[in-house]
């Protein structure tokens, strides 16, 4: 079995090469601000990541003619149910003109079809567990405000990645389990698992602040600011400039606790509320399934941190035991993914989008 993923960021590629159960070659090809500075949207970088991708192909002698399978990561499509879809032509037409959420993983199935198409006919291309993954109960679509609907957008891919991974290290069978995940990053997304379905999610627009983005923030101070900048100055605030980074002056957890650790008071303080905040999401979750919950998994590059492994564990331990599973696994999620497809032993969908 020979499977390439492909995981499209803002400014990197990730890729890896699977062969039999394992990933034999991986690789993050960073992209520098003058690379992109060219390109005004991210369907313009079509080109110039497909290259890379060959020419690391090229480097490490995959042979597009052996691949079983190119797995991409799902971009922003509209609501779909978990798991494996086929690279259609709806689907490329999709992220290609009718998307409007400008997201790096939107190249994903069109990446993983471009590669398809110097493959052999039986090669797959698919996506698994796109960010739009909808699972939610309808009586958490309610926002608060006729018209506007809460939606199901987060990490998916390494959430259920997690979650299913968890489970049966604990002895628990996903289908049956209820698990909390949280998911923290440059951006944070906490979800709740139960009965192998993602019935609920806070994302990161609306919940606990991250390395880089603001989370929710008080609608009456917010809304003036509205007035005062334009759509792509309050996005660039809210996914790039807030968070920890708004007050620090980077993202970088890591040197954070440093800073803290030397005696910086007032951050030792900003950093008790970004850690207060994901507890506050992670609890206000268990009452989604009425406070019980099998288990709570941390997640993301800030699970590294054995500060905030630490004090979560001591506000929301209550809950349930923590398991800390950093880093991200949404290669290997991919590629098992596409390998279980491959196998016969999990259904690859068909994308369809009828323009309303």
């Amino acid at each position: 079995m020979k499977i390439l993923a492909i995981n499209p960021g803002s400014t990197s590629t990730k890729v890896s090469y699977y062969v039999d159960g394992e990933i034999i070659k991986e690789r993050s090809i960073s992209h520098s601000a003058e690379e992109l500075r060219d390109f005004s949207t991210v369907i313009e970088q079509i080109a110039f990541r497909r290259d890379i991708l060959f020419a690391f192909m090229n480097a490490e002698g995959i042979d597009p003619q052996e691949l079983d399978a190119v797995a991409g990561r799902g971009g922003s499509l509209p609501p779909v149910a978990a798991g494996a879809y086929e690279v259609n032509q709806a689907m490329l037409d999709y992220l290609k003109h009718v998307t409007k959420n400008e997201h790096p993983s939107n190249l994903g199935a069109i990446l993983a079809h471009e590669i398809k198409e110097q493959g052999n006919p039986r090669t797959l291309s698919l996506i698994y567990d796109p960010v739009s993954v909808d699972e939610l109960e309808d009586v958490a679509r309610i926002s608060g405000l006729k018209g506007i609907e809460r939606q199901s957008l987060g990490h998916a891919l390494n959430m259920r990645a997690v979650a299913m991974k968890v489970a049966r290290e604990e002895g628990l069978d996903y289908q049956k389990a209820t698990l909390i995940v949280a998911h923290l990053g440059g951006g944070n997304t906490i979800s709740v698992h139960h009965h192998g379905r993602m019935i609920d999610l806070i994302s990161d627009d609306e919940g606990p602040f991250s390395t880089e983005r603001t989370g929710g923030l008080p609608l009456k101070y917010l809304m003036p600011l509205c007035y005062e900048h334009s759509l792509k100055e309050m996005l660039r605030l809210y996914k790039r400039e807030g968070g920890l980074k708004s007050y620090a002056g980077t993202s970088d957890a890591r040197v954070i606790e440093a800073r803290i650790a030397a005696g910086d008071q007032a951050l030792k303080t900003v950093y008790e509320a970004y850690i207060y905040q994901i507890a506050k999401g992670i609890g206000s979750l268990a009452t989604v399934t009425n406070g019980i919950v099998d288990r709570i998994a941390l997640t993301g590059g800030v699970a590294y941190s054995e500060i905030v492994v630490t004090e979560l564990t001591k506000r929301v331990g209550f809950i349930a035991p923590i398991i800390a599973v950093p880093g991200e696994h949404e290669m290997i999620a991919l590629s098992k993914g596409a390998e279980r497809v491959v196998l016969g032993e999990e259904e690859l969908k068909q994308f369809h989008y009828h323009q309303r």
